[in-house]
């Protein structure tokens, strides 16, 4: 993993969250973060696959690893985990919005709730998480990572919904990067 600039993970140990950590994109990631010695905060859905990746983790790391169940089109539940991961670890340094999933399928097959469902969780679920994790990262200069995809830039007829929802999402970050500089995050 490469940071374009100097960053929490160049400083020393962190306490990393990644939402969506059960599977894929978020599992790789926790491993990589595990592996470079960073204590972690691991949410998704699914429990029984977050304590699994947990045992993996643990045994093969010295790291601190907290799996929470939580789900980010919920803002109940992930204000829960996040209240948790801080009391336990104190901070949050780097935050990872990763949990997404696509709805495939062509404009005129897709339903206007098809829609509203891919926008939150790949839209609203990255501001909520940004929200409930926004003041940690202020106090600690911390990062906020967003998950994007090739797909907020080129569009097939059966990703419409998925391919507008990662083109929002390359907009709030792209915004966020300069609107978050002022407090170093």
């Amino acid at each position: 993993m490469r940071f374009s600039r100097k960053s929490v993970d160049d400083r020393g140990m962190s306490n990393v969250l990644i939402t969506g950590a059960s599977s894929g994109i978020g599992k790789a990631l926790a491993n990589e973060y595990a592996s470079r010695g960073h204590n972690l905060v691991l949410l998704a859905r699914r429990g029984e696959l977050l304590m699994s990746l947990k045992r993996e983790i643990e045994s093969e790391y010295r790291v601190r690893v907290m799996a929470l169940a939580a789900d980010v089109t919920d803002d109940a539940s992930l204000n829960a985990a996040v209240q948790e991961a801080r009391k336990a670890l104190g901070s949050l340094d780097i935050v990872i919005a990763n949990a997404g999933f696509g709805v495939h399928g062509c404009a005129d097959d897709l339903s206007l709730k098809d829609f509203e469902r891919q926008f939150d969780v790949n839209v609203f679920g990255v501001l909520r998480t940004f929200y409930a994790t926004l003041a940690d990262l202020k106090a600690t200069r911390g990062r906020f990572c967003i998950i994007g995809s090739g797909c907020a830039y080129v569009t097939a007829p059966d990703s419409v919904a998925y391919s507008m929802s990662k083109h929002a999402v390359r907009s709030l970050a792209e915004g966020l990067y300069v609107a978050l500089a002022r407090y170093g995050v």
